[in-house]
């Protein structure tokens, strides 16, 4: 299977309104983590975060949040910002119209959050223009397959540092098979020597 780190031009050329990389100039870079609040890897990552002071954006899926609670409030006290993820994690090729923006719309509304990241990565043109009229689409700059169970940590973190750039908008997971908390230190470490600083995905659209 063909996996892209960075995202296919053509994805670019349909969702031009999208935000694929931090705007603006600098070495910033913004950390994501997708599919939470996980009880096994969420306390895991904000523990590092917290450590290293740096705040991140999570996009939660409506379902995590609600059989998780405590963990969605303790991402928001300790300041970092919110994303949705749909309420189910549902595959926009796969799922009709419809069906996968009131999915959407549901996420919204229980994660408060006006910045969506569709799962996978994959949704249809119709339904992107249906949700960009009410949300920031956010998509990254950089996936190293954190979930791979096939791919080490030491490849993971591989992948991370090889294809470092100013801006980069980088996805990993906070979810049962995830690699993060496994790598994230050695990351951040890396990525301050080299002169980044890590903003949140607000930070950045607020300027």
């Amino acid at each position: 299977m063909i996996r892209f780190v960075r995202q296919p031009l053509p994805a670019k050329l349909l969702y031009p309104e999208a935000l694929f990389r931090i705007q603006g100039s600098g070495k910033r870079l913004g950390l994501t983590f997708d599919d939470g609040p996980d009880p096994s890897s969420t306390p895991l990552i904000l523990d590092i975060l917290a450590k290293n002071n740096i705040k991140a954006t999570f996009f939660c899926t409506g379902e995590n949040v609600t059989n998780n609670p405590g963990l969605f409030a303790r991402i928001a006290t300790e300041g970092h910002v919110v994303g949705n993820h749909g309420y189910y994690h549902h595959d926009g090729r796969l799922t009709p119209v419809r069906k996968y923006c009131a999915n959407a719309f549901r996420g919204r509304d229980i994660t408060c959050s006006n910045l969506f990241r569709p799962p996978y990565g994959r949704l249809r043109l119709r339904q992107f223009k249906i949700i960009e009229r009410k949300a920031k689409i956010v998509f990254w700059d950089m996936m190293p397959y954190d979930f791979d169970l096939k791919l080490s940590p030491g490849k993971i973190l591989s992948i991370m540092k090889r294809n470092l750039r100013p801006g980069s908008i980088i996805v990993l997971h906070d979810n049962s098979v995830s690699k993060a908390p496994l790598v994230l230190q050695e990351f951040i470490d890396f990525a301050r020597r080299l002169g980044y600083e890590f903003i949140t995905l607000s930070d950045n659209l607020a300027h």
